[in-house]
């Protein structure tokens, strides 16, 4: 009786060895697309997981708006505070002036500029004006129309995103 004990009980730990062994030989589980996408580019994290799973089929779009949103922090903020999950990224602007004095993030039909380190909500209007070399590539250098025209002192505008 006592011989049969022992023999269960080393069967039963060469079973459960085995099973180990095979789940260790088991690849883990692929990493999740839009958490790599996140780790590598966090500022994505603004417009919340769910939106970069949804637009992943449109990866360099969304590190080109990342791109954009490091070298201009308070973009960032302002996506956090202000929500918009059906938000297509083309849909997603930005200008900066000519000069550099100020740069300018739409989100669909809102704009956001800032300047001097304050973040205000503008009505921006453009007229596009033409194509002029801008950091290395051919941009498009858009003048401001309308009301807008008078109060950014008629400041010309290239599109980086």
């Amino acid at each position: 009786m006592r011989q049969f004990k022992n023999n269960y009980t080393q069967r039963k730990q060469l079973r459960i060895r085995r099973e180990t062994i095979e789940r260790l030989r088991e690849p883990p589980p692929p990493p999740d697309p839009a958490e790599e996408l996140l780790r590598e580019w966090p500022e994505l994290q603004a417009f919340g997981v769910e939106w970069v799973r949804k637009w992943l089929n449109l990866r360099e779009r969304l590190i080109e708006i990342t791109k954009v949103m490091r070298r201009f922090p308070w973009m960032v903020d302002v996506v956090r505070q202000r929500p918009m999950s059906v938000l297509h990224p083309y849909v997603v602007n930005a200008f900066v002036a000519v000069d550099g004095s100020e740069a300018c993030l739409q989100l669909a039909s809102r704009t956001f500029c800032a300047r001097g380190g304050e973040v205000r909500e503008v009505k921006l209007e453009l007229e596009r004006a033409r194509l002029e070399p801008y950091e290395g590539k051919l941009r498009e250098v858009y003048r401001p129309k309308g009301l807008f025209a008078f109060t950014a002192a008629a400041k010309e505008y290239v599109e980086i995103l």
